[in-house]
């Protein structure tokens, strides 16, 4: 009789390991919300952890810019049918028992949150900087590490959380953009071994929910087709972020009083000479002197040239996607399963020291976006309110939306 039970109980989980993921299509990646735990003035994190959705707005603009009602109703009206919402893991690092649930309820609370507005929510732990201790330093040490096995078993009680809240709707990311460099054959197994330990030590906690696996090298296409899937099952779906190229997606210059912007999209739309000459306008209306343009111009010489040369355009977007298929096809994974987390481009501010032209902005986002649909990988845009040029609403002023950046997205206007 015990054989019979055990053989019903593993038939039982492998059953619900093989069930259906989320259905994702077209997201947006909610960040400031919960990314950035408040700190008191000690440096420690602030207890109960992260922020009220009120605070969060506030941080943005003034709340009188922010039309009435809940923000997430709003996401789930532009078209959008899940946020990917990125998590400070830190507060969850420094705390531990009865703590640490404090954590976990005020997450569980938010997640609900965006539910209850009909969105589907990836929860994304995204590591920052800011307190020093729980940064990206954790997730990129050794695999036999302390750090990393504390990291693990923060993230299986996270999961257990998550996958309470119903797993037709929820999946989990425990990591960001790894680096674990470099990305050929003289990186070390870490990231290997961190990622295949991480999904099993989940998938002791639940079977059933969705899990979000990455590559390292940055989380890019060229991390993902480095993973062995060997921890795979018809609930895991695999990340990569598309910024490629840099060169345009994220225009600016390493001072801040230089100008870094106008490069076009595809590259074949402008030159070399075309974006000094926009750089020298954008320069003279700033009163810079002569001297000061050709020190500016001298810094960001070597960046017009390289981006010329490589000639981006909408080949070499498809190119990149294709390597993603390929492994994918390799592995017996269906594109469905590819997870296109993060794609972007910085908008030209205001003075022209940063960022593209709305016009090449839109037809980058429309190219990766198509790339990415014609193959059946979902996406999220970054992000929703991105005070720094990255944004599906207006960058200033009432916080409405880009309309025209949500018809490239794909959203009837």
């Amino acid at each position: 009789m015990k054989r019979v039970v055990c053989a019903v109980l593993l038939m039982a989980v492998a059953t619900a390991a093989v069930s259906a993921p989320p259905e994702f299509r077209r997201g947006v990646n909610v960040h400031e919300w919960l990314n950035w735990a408040p700190l008191q003035a000690d440096g420690s994190y602030r207890w109960p952890p992260y922020q009220p959705v009120s605070e969060w707005l506030e941080a943005e603009r003034p709340l009188e810019d922010w039309p009435e009602g809940d923000p997430f109703v709003s996401i789930r009206s532009m078209g959008f049918d899940f946020v990917r919402l990125t998590v400070d893991p830190g507060p969850l690092l420094a705390s531990e028992g009865a703590r640490r649930q404090e954590a976990l309820d005020v997450l569980e609370a938010a997640v609900t949150e965006v539910l209850a507005a009909g969105l589907a929510v990836v929860v994304n732990l995204h590591g920052n900087s800011q307190v020093p201790a729980y940064g990206m330093d954790v997730v990129n040490a050794g695999a036999g590490s302390p750090q990393i096995a504390q990291y693990r078993q923060m993230s299986v009680e996270l999961a257990a959380m998550l996958a309470g809240l119903g797993t037709d709707r929820v999946a989990f990311e425990p990591f960001n953009e790894p680096a674990h460099y470099p990305c050929d054959a003289g990186g070390s197994d870490d990231w290997q071994q961190i990622m295949s330990s991480t999904v099993a030590a989940i998938r002791s906690v639940s079977t059933e929910i969705a899990i979000v696996a990455t590559g390292a090298c940055g989380g890019s296409i060229t991390g993902l087709v480095d993973l062995e899937p060997g921890f795979d099952d018809e609930n895991v779906l695999y990340s990569f972020h598309m910024y490629e190229p840099h060169l345009f997606s994220h225009q600016r210059a390493e001072a801040d009083s230089w100008f870094a912007s106008g490069l076009p999209w595809p590259a074949s739309a402008g030159s070399a000479e075309s974006t000094v000459a926009s750089l020298r306008a954008w320069m003279d209306a700033a009163g810079l002197t002569e001297a000061q343009q050709a020190q500016n111009l001298a810094a960001v010489a070597g960046y017009i040239s390289e981006y010329f040369a490589e000639g981006w355009g909408q080949a070499q977007l498809d190119a990149r996607m294709d390597e993603a298929v390929a492994w994918a096809a390799r592995h017996g994974i269906p594109p469905a399963r590819l997870f296109m987390g993060e794609f972007g481009a910085i908008l030209m501010s205001r003075d022209g020291r940063r960022g593209a032209y709305d016009a090449d902005r839109l037809r980058y986002l429309r190219a990766v976006r198509e790339a990415a649909e014609h193959r059946g990988i979902a996406w999220a845009i970054w992000e929703y309110s991105n005070p720094h040029g990255m944004t599906v609403i207006v960058p200033e002023g009432p916080a409405v939306p880009d309309l025209e950046l949500l018809e490239a997205l794909g959203f009837a206007q």
